[in-house]
């Protein structure tokens, strides 16, 4: 038996079925809308609304953290190592961060992308012989981009 699936706009009570039409008519007078809290007196919308897209780069930055630099949780009992490791993520961060502004790329994109090119030498006797995969146009213009700055 497969159980069934809540539905906010359905009512079942006694076996019979309903429909709450006063909860779907404002569900739809409200969709799309989104509401934000402040206790700044008087704020312009602008600001608001900047402040927010702030705090949800913010987040991001967090997220991206977590996943594309594959941060493992890693349990400190110290200060100074606690401050270290948070020194290290923020470091990491900061560069991906500045990776992303400075290429266009996402930090995912750009770790995949570069991921697979490498460059080693091989010493033959005398010589030193370079290989290394040719990198694509698009990755010529982000590690352009980087250098240049």
């Amino acid at each position: 038996k497969i159980p069934v699936k809540r539905n906010r706009f359905l009512q079942l009570a006694g076996g019979q079925k309903s429909a709450n039409r006063d909860l779907e008519a404002k569900a739809r007078a409200l969709a799309g809308l989104k509401g934000y809290i402040t206790n700044i007196a008087d704020p312009t919308p602008e600001f608001v609304i900047g402040a927010y897209h702030r705090l949800f780069q913010i987040e991001k930055s967090f997220r991206m953290a977590k996943s594309d630099l594959a941060a493992r949780p890693i349990y400190h009992r110290t200060r100074d190592s606690i401050e270290a490791h948070l020194t290290i993520v923020f470091a990491a961060l900061a560069v991906s961060r500045w990776i992303e502004d400075t290429t266009g790329w996402s930090i995912k994109k750009f770790v995949k992308t570069m991921r697979r090119y490498r460059t080693i030498e091989i010493q033959a006797g005398d010589h030193v012989i370079t290989a290394a995969d040719p990198l694509p146009a698009d990755a010529h213009t982000a590690l352009d981009a980087i250098r240049a700055r």
